[in-house]
């Protein structure tokens, strides 16, 4: 059964037990800090600056071998990916992957520790505007596990062998932050893994539970930027231009027939207008309209037929509009801001189902199915040339997600402002399965 909050009268007992049996003899309370400090202070995508310095202490305060400010994004700047290493003797070498980014979120969870940052935005249509800053995706409770099987892998050295590599990776959030570790020879400098392991806490779980699917598990991310064009004038003689916001409008409600009449319905995909910009005042009509799309399938087919409906649909536009040649729209695959589709290596799976098992008990290894939210994990994969398996950590209060499925809604998911995760048994549970796991496969 998951782990009840009637059970947490005493949350720092509890949790040495199940560090006990975790074989780690560190206190977890510590890591329940650093959660909490982690949550209070997120930092956007590319400017990880803090956590990965708290990150890196931490590890090297476990022993580890560390390097800061690995990664390079395409501009030149480097990034804040750290990279930990751990040797013990011959044996296989053990990727570990967790990611550090938060998201332009006011946080509205009312918790104590909940975040009051407030920043400027750097990159998109509303770059120089205010923003709260909220770790609304859990990388703190990611950041936070790594942490603690970092700690329980050192203190038992004696029962694996091989190479441990742990990875905080930055800008999971702009897809981007795998692509510039690899772009700074990732593998070059610190050894290509044998395997990759990690996980991603989800609102559909209690804490106290662990999820695991074999085969393609999270959708690829397409990010496509369309430009619609048109005529600017005055708002009261609309007649003598083109109004590219009525166009846009027009735009939006159209692709949405890519999925419904060009997909095969058995092939899912997804079309998001998440963001669009256009004019300046009531009365004036602009020159252009920016939209920021993202899609998400689980084929390259199903992929294709997104870009080229979006790509027809807006030359379709263009003509209906009476436009010239140079007001065409314009529709922009953002190759660097997209992720393949995250495919859990079936015998890898296999063998971490086995252990997890073992360690957590059948009735908290849950049998999940794919969804169409994205990662960039699996750009470390190189193609699936690397096995990979990425667990899904329950993070929910078991009693309010009970609650809320006898309502017959979920609680408040990834990315949105009340996403609220029950730290102890996550962290908890997190650190017990990751460690046991790890240790099964540096035999």
């Amino acid at each position: 059964m998951p782990i009840r909050p009637t059970h947490l009268l005493t949350s720092l007992a509890i949790l040495a037990t199940l560090a006990a049996s975790a074989q780690t003899h560190l206190p977890q309370a510590s890591l329940v800090d650093i959660y909490k400090d982690l949550h209070a202070h997120p930092e956007l995508s590319h400017h990880e600056a803090r956590t990965s310095a708290l990150l890196a202490q931490n590890l090297r305060d476990a022993g580890y071998t560390v390097t800061d400010h690995v990664g390079l994004y395409p501009d030149g700047t480097h990034a804040f990916g750290v990279v930990a290493i751990l040797k013990n003797g011959p044996g296989p070498t053990l990727l570990i992957r967790a990611d550090m980014d938060a998201l332009p979120i006011v946080e509205e969870t009312g918790a104590p520790y909940a975040s009051h940052v407030v920043t400027k935005t750097t990159s998109g249509q509303n770059a120089g505007q205010s923003t709260g800053v909220m770790h609304a995706c859990g990388h703190d409770i990611h950041t936070t596990v790594l942490i603690g099987t970092a700690r329980a892998l050192a203190a038992t050295k004696s029962q694996w062998h091989g190479t441990l590599m742990l990875i905080g990776q930055p800008s999971e959030e702009s897809i981007d932050g795998a692509k510039a570790l690899l772009a700074d020879h990732l593998y070059e400098r610190f050894g290509r893994p044998d395997k990759i392991i990690g996980l991603h806490d989800i609102n559909t779980l209690p804490a106290g539970q662990v999820g695991i699917l074999a085969g393609p598990a999270m959708a690829s991310s397409t990010s496509i930027d369309v430009v619609i064009h048109g005529i600017g004038g005055h708002g009261s003689a609309p007649q003598l231009g083109r109004d590219p916001i009525t166009l846009a409008a027009l735009f939006i409600t159209q692709i949405q027939t890519i999925v419904s009449r060009e997909e095969d319905p058995q092939d899912p995909s997804v079309v998001t207008v998440g963001d669009i910009h256009g004019g300046t005042r009531r009365n004036i009509i602009p020159d252009s309209v920016k939209l920021e799309l993202t899609t998400r399938a689980f084929t390259p087919k199903a992929r294709q037929t997104i870009i080229t409906g979006l790509q027809q649909m807006a030359a379709g536009l263009t003509t209906a509009a009476g436009l010239p040649p140079g007001k065409a729209a314009t529709v922009t695959v953002l190759e660097d801001e997209s992720a393949p589709v995250q495919i859990n290596d079936p015998a890898l799976t296999a063998t971490v189902q086995a252990t997890l098992l073992k360690t957590l008990g059948a009735p908290n290894v849950i049998p999940m199915q794919k969804i169409m939210g994205s990662e960039d994990v699996g750009v470390l994969s190189l193609n699936q040339q690397i096995p990979l398996v990425y667990l899904r950590l329950g993070a929910m209060d078991p009693a309010k997600l009970a609650a809320a499925h006898a309502a017959g809604h979920e609680l408040p998911g990834l990315h949105t402002s009340h996403f609220e995760p029950l730290p102890e048994p996550t962290l908890a549970t997190g650190v017990k399965a990751m460690s046991a796991v790890a240790t099964s496969l540096l035999q």
